[in-house]
């Protein structure tokens, strides 16, 4: 099965773009041939003017966030835990990483106090896509890979997280590429959208 073909697409610096297609069109997979999380059969891929073939792909994931479609949180730790996971996996101190998710959980506006030690099953969808986006940004990427982050959300909760993440995108200067099967929603928050046939 030949997933993605004759793709070739730029991304700038700071843009915010919406890929969008029907479903088996390989929007996924674009994504996570980005991120190395599958391999490339050929065809160069350049993250940051660099050919990932020749990146360390655990190095090349840790420098680029990645928001799953259903918050994709390990179930056995806390908010805390979910957020600090990659900072800690690169050797932050502790008191460091502690103050990165209070930071985070302001930014994707979770009561610290209320939200820091829960468990995932203890937040309702809307708050795990926030603690989804807090982890994705904790090791401060400057790309973000998003795959459908919003789509089994109901519309007002989606619309407000929408708004919430084109505010980060803007205010911490990142480069997102977001999948959605919602056109409205990638007209509304993307600087331009793709569509994948």
């Amino acid at each position: 099965v030949v997933a993605v073909n004759d793709v070739s697409l730029d991304v700038a610096e700071g843009e915010f773009l919406a890929i969008v297609g029907e479903s088996g069109s390989g929007k996924t997979t674009l994504l996570r041939l980005a991120n190395r999380l599958i391999e490339a059969d050929s065809g160069p891929i350049t993250v940051e003017g660099e050919n990932i073939s020749n990146a360390d792909p655990i190095l090349l994931r840790r420098r680029i966030g990645y928001v799953f479609q259903s918050g994709g949180l390990f179930p056995h730790l806390s908010v805390a835990g979910n957020v600090g996971i990659t900072p800690k996996l690169l050797g932050w101190p502790a008191e460091e990483i502690a103050a990165r998710v209070d930071e985070l959980l302001d930014l994707v506006r979770l009561d610290r106090a209320q939200y820091r030690d829960r468990l995932p099953h203890e937040l309702s969808g809307g708050q795990r896509q926030r603690v989804g986006v807090a982890r994705a940004l904790a090791a401060k990427p400057r790309i973000v890979l998003m795959d459908e982050p919003f789509g089994a959300l109901d519309s007002i909760t989606r619309d407000a997280l929408g708004d919430d993440f084109r505010e980060l995108h803007r205010s911490l200067g990142l480069t997102t590429v977001m999948i959605t099967h919602d056109m409205t929603e990638a007209i509304l928050l993307a600087d331009r959208v793709a569509v994948m046939r």
